[in-house]
């Protein structure tokens, strides 16, 4: 398992990659691609949201939690013979009116077992005190596992000694050779806690973080970002880690120029095999960088900056899933006033489409230009392209 943190103090600041404080000269707009997305639709929200407020619940929903207490589920689905994009709120028990939800998250549970769960922390404002709460909901009634407004109904109430952070989902290899998911909560007493179901009691209960996860065990602060990542990656990437840890971070040229960052995602967003890496920053802008081999100029080897979008307030978190299951992914973003959706450009994947299976067709043709001297090429092209996202950065 790879974890990927950042801790608080210094919000500018990942463990992976890092914002330069050198300032440089920005980028025209004519230097960067276009942006490759049309904006379906926009949902604007009744009070604010927060950096830990979205999640995806389930293949093709969304779950958006403000700072009063209320959750919006967003999908698409079909009225008068047409996908159209709906937004309505749910309402999960054992929250007050005067609730301050501070994290959302959602996750399937791993096979054989069915269900979705959904985990929201807030702080109960009491006058004169305020307390902190954990809320599971799970149902499990057959036939009601993933009915989200019958889960909001099914309610495991836990009080907590600590403010929370994010919550976030992992998923474990158990004692017996199968797999659970897990939430993993942040808070500001510096700790990683760890809450697994009991099957038997039908609940999920608090567990020491260091019986899964020993590295999590002793941290240097408060920690407000957390990833865990399959430890999948070849032999070199492993020995790149354990000799260099974070030593060696990769600068993202311009990061720093719109305020601080507050969200990122890597994802392969032009289909080209390897990923681009998406920040979203309090100055309003969402930012797109590229990995190139060598820039038109020579230089070594970096991120560059693609494009970038602004919007009209803060971009606090961002996912990337298929909304309308037509197999095309949508881009979700969070900012301070509501959700944007953004759908990738039909006539330009389109166009790609057409070109890779005129490609792929002339290499399959017996006797084209193509089939001898490329078919060698695009296999090994094929078998490398995994690769080539795990090869680390060199030494700066």
């Amino acid at each position: 398992m790879i974890f990927y943190l950042q801790f608080a103090g210094n919000p500018t600041n990942y463990k992976i990659l890092t914002c330069r404080r050198k300032i440089f000269p920005r980028m025209q707009s004519e230097e960067k691609d276009a942006f490759p997305f049309v904006e379906d639709s926009f949902s604007r929200f009744p009070s604010q949201s927060n950096i830990y407020g979205l999640c995806q619940a389930g293949e093709q929903e969304l779950l958006a939690a403000t700072l009063k207490g209320k959750v919006v589920c967003f999908r698409y689905q079909e009225l008068q013979q047409k996908i159209r994009p709906v937004a309505k709120e749910v309402q999960f028990t054992y929250i007050p009116v005067d609730a301050e939800i501070v994290s959302i998250d959602a996750f399937n549970k791993s096979a054989p077992n069915r269900g979705l769960v959904v985990g929201i922390t807030f702080i109960k404002d009491s006058g004169d005190k305020a307390t902190p709460f954990l809320n599971i909901y799970c149902d499990y009634e057959p036939g009601s596992e993933f009915n989200l407004e019958s889960i909001a109904q099914s309610c495991l109430n836990l009080e907590l000694q600590f403010t929370p952070f994010q919550l976030y989902h992992t998923e474990v290899h158990c004692e017996g050779g199968g797999r659970e998911t897990v939430f993993l909560l942040s808070g500001h007493d510096q700790k990683i806690h760890l809450y697994k179901e009991n099957a038997s009691l039908h609940q999920f209960e608090e567990q020491p973080v260091e019986r899964l996860f020993p590295e999590l065990q002793k941290l240097p602060s408060k920690l407000v970002c957390l990833l865990a990542l399959p430890f999948n990656v070849s032999g070199n990437m492993v020995s790149y880690i354990q000799e260099h840890g974070m030593s060696h971070p990769e600068f993202l040229l311009e990061s720093d120029q719109w305020d601080a960052v507050l969200c990122a995602l890597v994802v392969d967003l032009d289909f080209d095999g390897q990923k681009e890496v998406l920040i979203g920053t309090y100055g309003q802008e969402l930012l797109c960088y590229k990995f190139q081999e060598q820039s038109h100029s020579g230089s070594e080897r970096r991120f560059q900056m693609v494009w970038r979008r602004s919007f009209k307030s803060p971009v606090l978190s961002i996912t990337y899933l298929d909304l309308t299951g037509d197999g095309l992914k949508e881009l979700a973003i969070l900012t301070l006033k509501g959700l944007h959706i953004m759908q990738h450009s039909l006539s330009s994947t389109a166009d790609l489409v057409l070109q890779r299976l005129s490609r792929r067709l002339s290499i399959m043709t017996p006797g084209s230009e193509l089939s001898s001297g490329h078919d060698s090429q695009d296999k090994a092209d094929t078998v490398r392209a995994p690769e080539s996202t795990c090869q680390p950065p060199p030494p700066p």
